[in-house]
């Protein structure tokens, strides 16, 4: 059977030194770059002595983004990266190695090392079910091409980083390979770090912006379920109540954000 290939994903913006950025991530697979900025061009690149494609796009919004790289993929593998990444030497491999031990895995969700912890850290296998799939971004997902595009599984637009709603995005793509009936696991090991740690340019605490974005985002994915889950989100992680409020205002402002959608307040 012949090795699997693999490509890397990257979104970036703005960017002006596309080799400076490849070492930098220490990239080692062919790849695709997404770049958003003020005109829109496709190139073909190579870099060290790997194939590698540079979408300019003349657009906003990460989901956008990641949907021009995926759509213009070609690998059995590909491995979504931010530009604030490093990847370990030899990740190429490693990818393709838990892959073939997971066969029957379609999307597979690596560590990404950080000094500020701000990650959730895998310390053994396990499978991505129903409860656990928010826990996870995009920039540590490797998946099957084939399993996504067959089902035609994409980001959603109005999520994430230079949207109306600064995240979800990559929850609800998992939401959708879940729905899809592919198979998601976690295994606890490393396929990069993060190369610094400046400010998240969407995450400013958990404050009243974020809990009514994730409201919209559960009436989306679980529009049955929404406030169940809402509740179980304040339980389980405490942190969601802002400074000085109480668990219950937290649940309101959840609220809010699945009453915009419910109410298709987006019409308004």
């Amino acid at each position: 059977m012949k090795s699997s290939n693999v490509q890397t994903l990257i979104v970036t913006m703005d960017l002006k030194n596309v080799n400076k950025l490849l070492a930098e991530m220490n990239i080692q697979t062919e790849f695709i770059i997404g770049n958003q900025t003020t005109y829109s061009q496709d190139e073909e690149i190579v870099f060290d002595g790997k194939k590698g494609k540079i979408l300019a796009r003349c657009e906003r919004g990460v989901g956008k983004n990641r949907n021009t790289v995926v759509s213009a993929a070609t690998a059995d593998i590909c491995v979504f990266a931010d530009d604030d990444m490093r990847f370990k030497e030899g990740y190429e491999d490693v990818v393709r190695e838990v892959f073939s031990v997971n066969k029957n895995a379609d999307v597979i969700i690596f560590n990404i090392d950080n000094a500020s912890n701000r990650r959730r850290h895998n310390k053994k296998n396990k499978t991505v079910n129903i409860f656990n799939y928010m826990n996870y971004g995009a920039a540590r997902i490797a998946f099957r091409r084939k399993a996504v595009s067959y089902h035609n599984i994409t980001f959603n637009c109005n999520f994430g980083g230079g949207t109306p709603h600064h995240s979800g995005e990559d929850s609800l793509f998992l939401r959708d390979c879940l729905a899809a009936g592919l198979k998601i696991v976690a295994v606890p090991v490393s396929i990069a770090e993060l190369s610094d740690n400046r400010e998240s340019t969407w995450f400013h605490g958990y404050n009243d912006k974020y809990l009514y974005d994730k409201g919209a985002f559960l009436e989306l994915a679980h529009p049955v379920l929404a406030l169940p889950f809402a509740a179980y989100l304040i339980v389980k992680h405490p942190n969601y109540i802002p400074e000085n409020k109480s668990g219950l205002y937290a649940f309101n402002k959840i609220c809010e954000g699945i009453k915009f959608i419910k109410n298709k307040g987006y019409y308004k």
